[in-house]
């Protein structure tokens, strides 16, 4: 029974997405230590190890133990796991969490030049062909630059190629050096490799798991960095929390006049418009109203009045 879940895990972690949420009865089981006291949920362990799939709940969902596990194969996919009460005569905790999609990344219509394709032996050949002495004489500053750039710009079309613009808006992550990025390309490679069926698994679960502890201790340096000097650079360390945020919250669920919770969006507008108006008054008006100005005097004051706001 256990084993065919194991192979079912398997073959579920393969997909490029997964979500795995139910209740796998192992309270021996420490997500933070990675350990467990049971046969049976060490096995459990070494399966979730295995299959490289991250669990995302931290707090108990039965009598303090965590029973209801969420596990997925992509860091990042799932965020927001909030822990809910119970469901009418269930012990256990209600789980809700939400499933972040990656935005669709929009292809760039602008281009640009492909220094690395150029050929700069005869763009520099083109240049030197032009008697620029004649070609300068007599002309002013102003002329001159205009010829020089119109033969400049001939040669440019020539020998240097164009290409469309990368549309990545994403910069680095702090924490990326060249050494990881060595890292994370090795790992690809194998798993390239492992596909295809040039690489024993054992070798690719191997490299995989050096590449995910570096990164690891790559994050938890830089953030021990951050916190160490929040003081005297404030700046970088809000940026960084800001970056990790893969949600902005909106406004949440607010109660009407009647306590019922809202969620829509007109709903809340109107909650929002009815407190306005609760606490509108009226002094302001009369006092501005009683102001001595010429204004005032010579003309009559605009009639607004609560019904207008």
């Amino acid at each position: 029974m256990h084993e065919a879940l194991y192979r079912q895990i398997g073959a579920a972690s393969c997909s490029q997405a997964l979500v795995l949420m139910g209740d796998f009865n192992h309270p021996d089981i420490c997500w933070r230590d990675n350990t467990a006291g049971h046969k049976q949920s060490r096995k459990f362990l070494e399966c979730v190890d295995d299959n490289f799939l991250l669990q995302v709940i931290e707090e108990p969902t039965r009598r303090g133990a965590m029973l209801d596990l969420v596990l997925t194969n992509k860091e990042g996919l799932v965020g927001d796991v909030k822990l809910k009460g119970s469901l009418g005569c269930s012990d256990h905790e209600m789980v809700e969490f939400r499933i972040l999609r990656a935005a669709r990344r929009v292809r760039s219509k602008l281009t640009t030049l492909d220094f690395r394709r150029a050929d700069f032996g005869l763009f520099r050949d083109l240049l030197c062909r032009i008697p620029w002495d004649k070609v300068l004489e007599g002309r002013g500053a102003q002329d001159s630059w205009l010829v020089f750039k119109g033969h400049l710009l001939q040669a440019q079309e020539r020998c240097i190629p164009t290409k469309r613009k990368s549309s990545k808006s994403t910069k680095r992550p702090p924490w990326m050096n060249k050494e990881l990025l060595g890292k994370v390309k090795q790992k690809k490679e194998a798993y390239r490799g492992w596909k295809q069926g040039q690489v024993a698994w054992e070798e690719y679960r191997e490299t995989v798991r050096a590449a995910r502890d570096q990164v690891r201790k790559a994050k938890a340096l830089i953030e021990i960095s951050l916190a160490r000097d929040v003081k005297d650079n404030k700046k970088s360390f809000y940026r960084y929390v800001s970056d990790k945020r893969r949600t902005r919250e909106n406004v949440g669920p607010l109660q009407n006049e009647m306590g019922d919770l809202v969620t829509q969006g007109m709903e809340k507008a109107e909650v929002l418009k009815d407190f306005f108006a609760s606490v509108f008054t009226g002094k302001c008006f009369a006092q501005v109203a009683e102001g001595k100005g010429r204004d005032w005097e010579i003309a009559e004051p605009p009639t607004v009045g609560e019904d207008q706001v």
